[in-house]
């Protein structure tokens, strides 16, 4: 069954001409049908009643989402070239107008030509095209899916596609909206990500740029020798992955974590992983190791639970956080929706979970950590406004928060996404994220955090409340940033943008792999280059330099291409001068400045980030070319 779904204004129809003999026997008139969703539908060979109720039950979750209830049911035998028999079609149209409990059903006639007009909606939801069959009715798959055909899907995960939920827009000032009614005019990205949020289609279909990006600057690359999604970094790249995961952990400690350190792979026989797997969904590495079933774990969950439960607390010890780097958590996302570092099997994520004695210090603590992940992000290169936010809670949880949610968003200061479950399926009952949107219309979640007010009960996590009574800690799960690799794409995705708009890429100047390169004219000032090399690298600053007989113009456009951002080019007159001659690259200037002047320029940049040294030789001529 092939089914185009529009959310309309209006659709008048006339029948004008009958078609076949079976044909439904009416008094052909034009019929007007306003604020409702039109159902395009083609029955096709095989189809039989278990598509009919699979093709309204996704029908009505769709409408349920946009809040319409009004639904036109239009046979359209155009949408295939594989149609069933007409008394069949006809049989199962009924069934689905049956089923269809709870809304306001119409049809149109079957096997007439009929002539329409129609106002589509502009929302992110008003166009949807479905296709159902006999195999997949009844499954977790849809048309599209990818994934490997050895990949097995637990019952929770099948679950988890049933999930019915609300989809709404909130704005700062606390009002709650349809998504259809909204006007997205000035926030395009919001309509995007409602979209690819609500659709949850998350196959690649095109190469995103950022993976010539990766590859081009010698970042990382697909390993073929190991699982689709697990990366190689070069040294460029573990400069700056390195820079970043120590920056982020900083600012964890900063805030109050106490860095621990877990395994990466666990029983699945553990009494807790039982539990945890038959209630909720995932997507993990098995391994079978002297008939022990173990898998990879795909969050620091496990061990910093586990740890937890050897901790005598009491209430004066909460909030109590606990925090791991981990390299790496691992998830056997499906095939189809791996590509470059958005979206891998083997990651590198902050995770930093907390441990309050109620929901009012959880949902105060929430608050520290929302502001912390809005300012670790805008320190590694990631604005504001390039991200949009996405918040989901249960309605109860809604509706006895609702002021606390309010006040997330209107820290956020402009509208959200929200996606809102009737009932609670998830361990939390609340999650916000930020989700970084690239030009080919993907959304990926960067930071997050959620309210879980089941594990600690699951793992036997208590502490000693006033009363001297034992209690379950609410745990929230918070990654600052999110993923290390996703920070790396959004930002070459950034920079891809830029240069498509006509800007210059770059990287944040604190992550360039070279911060300045040294160009000697001729060997002649070679010594010159060295002593200003080493004088630099003493003030914490990247810098090499480009020995190699080449021209000067090729090496300055080397430089360019690499996006350095320094380039000292050193002659007879700078040699002999007490002035550096500093070509900026993001502002296109030559200027004289003195040593100190410029070592101060840079530190100003680089100031509260840590620093590494260069992660490739000095001299270029030492360097190996990359082949990607």
């Amino acid at each position: 069954m092939r089914i185009l779904q529009l959310h309309c204004d209006h659709i008048e129809y006339t029948p004008t001409k009958k078609e076949i003999n079976s044909a439904e026997d009416i008094t052909p008139k034009t019929q007007k049908l306003e604020e409702l969703v039109v159902a395009f539908v083609a029955i096709e060979q095989k189809d039989d009643s278990s598509v009919a109720h699979e093709a309204i039950s996704q029908i009505k979750t769709s409408m349920e989402k946009i809040g319409c209830r009004r639904l036109l049911l239009y046979p359209y035998a155009h949408l295939s070239s594989s149609l069933a028999k007409p008394s069949v079609a006809i049989n199962l149209l009924k069934e689905m107008e049956t089923a269809a409990s709870g809304l306001e059903v119409y049809h149109s006639p079957f096997g007439w030509t009929k002539s329409y007009n129609i106002k589509v909606k502009g929302h992110p939801l008003a166009e949807s095209f479905k296709v159902i069959t006999a195999d997949t009715a009844g499954s977790n798959e849809t048309a599209g899916d990818t994934a490997d055909s050895n990949e097995t899907t637990s019952d929770a995960l099948s679950a988890e596609s049933k999930i019915r939920s609300y989809w709404k827009i909130l704005l700062p000032d606390g009002t709650m909206t349809n998504i259809a009614d909204f006007d997205f005019t000035n926030h395009k990205k919001l309509e995007v990500l409602a979209k690819y949020e609500s659709v949850k289609t998350r196959k690649v279909d095109q190469r995103p740029p950022h993976v010539g990006l990766m590859k081009k600057m010698g970042i990382s690359d697909y390993e073929s020798a190991s699982d689709s999604g697990n990366m190689r970094f070069y040294p460029n790249g573990r400069l700056i992955k390195s820079l970043i995961e120590r920056y982020v952990t900083d600012r964890v400690k900063e805030y109050g974590g106490y860095e621990v350190e877990t395994p990466i792979m666990y029983d699945s026989q553990h009494p807790s992983m039982v539990s945890y797997f038959n209630r909720f969904p995932a997507r993990q590495y098995n391994i079978d190791s002297d008939g022990k079933q173990l898998f990879l774990r795909f969050a620091a969950c496990f061990g910093q639970f586990l740890m937890a439960t050897q901790y005598q607390l009491s209430y004066k010890n909460l909030p109590y956080r606990l925090y791991e780097l981990t390299r790496y958590s691992f998830r056997r996302e499906q095939s189809g929706e791996l590509v470059g570092l958005r979206r891998l099997r083997a990651f590198t994520m902050p995770d930093c979970h907390a441990f309050c004695k109620d929901m009012k210090q959880a949902i105060d603590e929430i608050k520290v950590r929302f502001d912390l992940s809005r300012s670790v992000l805008k320190e590694l290169g990631i604005e504001e406004s390039d991200y949009d936010m996405a918040i989901r809670f249960t309605e109860d949880f809604y509706n006895d928060n609702k002021q606390a949610i309010e006040e997330l968003v209107s820290r956020h200061g402009r509208p959200v996404l929200v996606e809102m479950w009737k009932e609670k399926f998830f361990y939390f009952v609340l999650k916000w994220e930020f989700n970084f949107v690239d030009d080919m219309g993907k959304a990926s979640a960067l930071s997050t955090d959620q309210i879980d007010v089941e594990n600690a009960s699951r793992y036997g996590i208590d502490f000693v409340d006033e009363d001297n009574c034992k209690q379950h800690p609410i745990i929230l799960h918070n990654s600052p940033s999110g993923a290390i690799e996703r920070i790396i794409y959004a930002l070459l995705e950034k920079a891809a943008s830029d240069s498509k708009r006509g800007r210059k890429p770059q990287l944040p100047f604190w992550l360039s792999p070279t911060q300045v390169r040294i160009i000697p004219l001729n060997p002649e000032f070679n010594d010159f280059a060295e002593k200003l090399c080493d004088k630099l690298a003493t003030n914490d600053v990247r810098v090499d330099i480009d020995d190699r007989n080449e021209s000067i113009g090729k090496r300055i456009h080397a430089a360019e291409k690499e996006w350095i951002r320094y380039i000292l080019v050193i002659g007879e007159r700078e040699s002999g001068s007490q002035n550096l001659s500093v070509r900026d690259r993001q502002t296109g200037s030559v200027r004289e400045i003195s040593f100190d002047d410029f070592a101060d320029e840079i530190n100003t940049q680089t100031k509260g980030k840590p620093f590494s040294g260069l992660n490739l030789p000095k001299h270029l001529s030492k360097r190996p070319n990359l082949m990607v």
